[in-house]
């Protein structure tokens, strides 16, 4: 079991205080010199935040897409977990991974910001809106895993973020990976052409096994604090992943959000719950929800994480002169002309994120994800708030709701409850 650090400075999701400690392991942060407007031919200095495997695998791919990149620092609240993603990334990379900046601690995101040209931002999804508003007002390109919020004040704040990126010509590449894969895009786009014509309904799935399950109270170590063992836990808890639809199934849910043409919903309405009971967390292990957008079209989403069950992750669209399907490796469209992406179409989606987002960088042409990205993490938090409720809920009551999952300001030492299971009927929008 990774260790728990005792860090005693306050655990914000948007506003971090500045006392905790840092521990660098290499030579002190330098200011970056990127110029973002101008295409960018120097080299380019690479922070992560978040040590995680995800984060490890952000990093190679982006070290793959630049050879003129260099990891100068990494930031986690777990040393174990810097330790690794560096020597992890050292043996894949050793002509661009020296001895970056080794930083522990809560705050330590900020010099990781301060020093580094591009950022990977690969923490938990609850704390990615204040850091992604952080790293854009620095004048920095990011990678910002899905989801970009927990909640909709996060959801607003990204939106603000990706604005301020545009308006300063900074790269904003988002980990909503099927956007980047060939066969994919091939397909949607054909939808868009009207390859289906309409798009009258679509059913996506999400069935898999539970990602990261909650271990027993047991295994918790004496004199832990509740956040502490939430971060450790950080899935099993809504207020830092989203719940398991919006911090899994919402792929799916994106790619609802692209066969409409992103376009907002007009509600939704859900069910949900647990089934298999877990010691502590809060959150559901299954999820059906129906967005309605206009014209009578309605989409639907199913997703369930247990064990020992059924598995799929398809897509079925229907049009009003032919049909869509999304299975395993297969995209193909029965219409006007029917269609099969070819193997030509098959790439690796997360290096095409970072080689697409480096050659944007070097062009000086910004790429910008961020209102699509800011988009289906919303259908997700309205699928969410549904079965949550159990009422139908409107898009424009979802994305203006005042919900703000944890406190601010909450210390790593802290006693925290985050709430229990939500109860349909009984748990109240707000």
């Amino acid at each position: 079991m990774p260790e728990i650090p005792s860090a005693s400075s306050p655990l914000s999701r948007r506003s971090f205080v500045r006392n905790s400690g840092i521990a660098a392991g290499a030579a002190s942060v330098s200011f970056p010199h990127i110029v973002s407007a101008q295409g960018n031919k120097s080299p380019l200095k690479l922070g992560l935040i978040g040590c995680g495997g995800r984060g490890r695998g952000a990093a190679h791919q982006a070290l793959t897409a630049d050879k003129d990149v260099t990891l100068t620092s990494v930031a986690d609240v777990f040393e174990r977990q810097a330790d690794g993603a560096i020597n992890n990334l050292r043996k894949r990379h050793p002509d661009q991974v020296g001895m970056p900046d080794r930083l522990i601690g809560l705050d330590a995101y900020k010099k990781v910001i301060e020093g580094s040209d591009v950022v990977i931002l690969t923490t938990p999804p609850g704390f990615r809106p204040m850091m992604l508003r952080e790293a854009i007002q620095a004048g920095k390109h990011v990678f910002c895993e899905k989801p970009v919020a927990v909640d909709a004040p996060g959801v607003r704040s990204v939106l603000e973020s990706a604005k301020m990126a545009k308006e300063k010509k900074l790269t904003l590449v988002c980990g909503f990976c099927w956007r980047y894969q060939n066969a994919r895009r091939a397909l949607f786009q054909k939808i868009h052409d009207g390859a289906i014509g309409d798009v009258t309904s679509m059913f996506a799935t999400y069935y898999t096994g539970p990602v990261k399950p909650m271990p027993s109270a047991e295994r918790r170590p004496a004199g832990t604090s509740d956040v502490a063992w939430q971060v450790q836990n950080w899935y099993n808890f809504g207020w830092l992943s989203g719940d398991s639809l919006a911090e899994q199934a919402v792929h799916s849910v994106d790619k609802i959000g692209w066969a409409t043409g992103d376009i907002d919903p007009i509600s939704a309405v859900a069910t949900g719950g647990r089934q298999i009971p877990a010691q502590g967390g809060n959150i559901y292990d299954h999820f059906h929800v129906v967005y309605e957008y206009p014209n009578n079209v309605r989409c639907h989403l199913g997703s369930r994480q247990q064990s020992g069950c059924h598995g799929e992750n398809h897509d079925y669209i229907n049009g009003t002169a032919g049909t869509a399907l999304i299975k395993r490796g297969q995209c193909v469209i029965q219409g006007k002309e029917n269609w099969r992406a070819g193997g030509d179409l098959n790439n690796d989606m997360y290096q095409t994120e970072h080689d697409e987002m480096y050659a944007s960088i070097r062009k000086g042409e910004a790429k910008n994800d961020g209102e699509w990205m800011a988009h289906s993490t919303m259908l997700a938090i309205l699928g969410r708030m549904a079965a949550y409720t159990g009422q139908q809920i409107k898009w424009e009551d979802a994305l203006n709701s005042k919900h703000d999952l944890a406190p601010d300001d909450l210390g790593w030492d802290d006693d925290f409850d985050p709430g229990g299971l939500a109860l349909p009927g009984k748990t109240k929008f707000i």
